[in-house]
């Protein structure tokens, strides 16, 4: 009865435990080398991963992401547009203004201003 949902589970494991075999059998051996350093944009690192960054890095991170995920709102106003054209668009309309009283906000706030 459960046999199908342990061939997956044994098959999960089996090719899980297979990657990690091949990549310590194939993988780089020297921890030290230079080619194996991290780098971001081609730069090498200049400090450690705890150095502290500003909250302004944050603030324009999360900003992003919630003026990005707000446009997601309008695919389903734009499937349905044809059932009620006016009101949808009237919804609009009033979403737009919501995030444009946000973006002025934050623009007013200095938010934006690169330092």
């Amino acid at each position: 009865m459960y046999s199908h949902l342990l061939m997956m589970f044994l098959a999960a494991g089996t090719i899980g435990a297979l990657a990690l075999l091949v990549g310590a059998l194939l993988g780089p051996k020297k921890g030290h080398d230079v080619k194996l350093e991290a780098y971001e944009s081609g730069n090498p690192i200049e400090s450690t991963a705890r150095e502290r960054f500003p909250v302004h890095f944050y603030l324009v991170g999360m900003l992003f992401i919630i003026f990005d995920i707000e446009t997601a709102f309008f695919y389903p106003l734009a499937v349905k547009f044809n059932a009620a054209p006016q009101f949808l668009f009237v919804q609009a309309i009033i979403f737009v203004l919501i995030l444009a009283v946000g973006y002025v906000y934050i623009l007013r706030k200095g938010v934006l201003d690169w330092r």
